[in-house]
């Protein structure tokens, strides 16, 4: 005897059953590989907005620098032209001690019978024009002068008559530089 079973039906469902349970499967990746997608495009935003936001901050920086570095150009500016005025003021101070001991040796070195009627100052050279008695005179006051510790050898550079025995003179002498202790009290008794 053989029994006959029929297994058809039974075989349908379970089909019908694995379809279902594919679809079900099949739109489940579909849904978690949306979510995932729309996740990673979110995380891929958010740290492209991240990264903007962080060239932006760079770019704001990077201009602040920028300002700061202009002002540090300007503070050099400022900061040489100070170093020239501490210059010009160092060498005004020392020009002074200079000043006051050419109007202390030039009165001490004038013999009787010169007078000094122009006197210019050119750097370290000093121009002297005046009127004398006579040449004896002029050779006197070019021997003094070059007594002066602190001028060099004076040059004469014209002497001529102007009436009479006075003669008029030009000589031209060199400003030694000595120390300022030298020149404040080295000369004086």
């Amino acid at each position: 005897m053989t029994i006959e079973i029929n297994l058809l039906p039974w075989r349908e469902r379970q089909r019908v059953r694995r379809s279902r349970y594919f679809h079900l499967a099949l739109v489940g990746a579909v849904l978690l590989g949306g979510a995932g997608g729309w996740g990673l495009t979110c995380y891929y935003d958010s740290a492209l907005d991240a990264q903007h936001e962080r060239n932006a901050h760079i770019r704001q920086r990077m201009q602040q620098l920028d300002g700061e570095i202009r002002s540090l150009g300007e503070y050099e500016a400022k900061c040489e032209r100070m170093i020239g005025q501490v210059r010009v003021f160092s060498d005004l101070q020392q020009g002074r001690s200079q000043t006051a001991r050419v109007f202390r040796d030039l009165p001490l070195s004038l013999v009787d019978g010169v007078h000094y009627t122009q006197l210019s100052r050119q750097g370290d050279q000093l121009r002297l024009s005046g009127r004398a008695e006579s040449n004896h005179r002029v050779s006197e006051q070019l021997r003094a002068l070059s007594a002066v510790a602190s001028f060099s050898e004076p040059v004469l550079s014209e002497v001529e008559s102007s009436g009479g025995s006075r003669r008029r003179f030009s000589l031209s002498v060199g400003q030694l530089s000595l120390g300022s202790d030298q020149a404040e009290g080295g000369d004086e008794p």
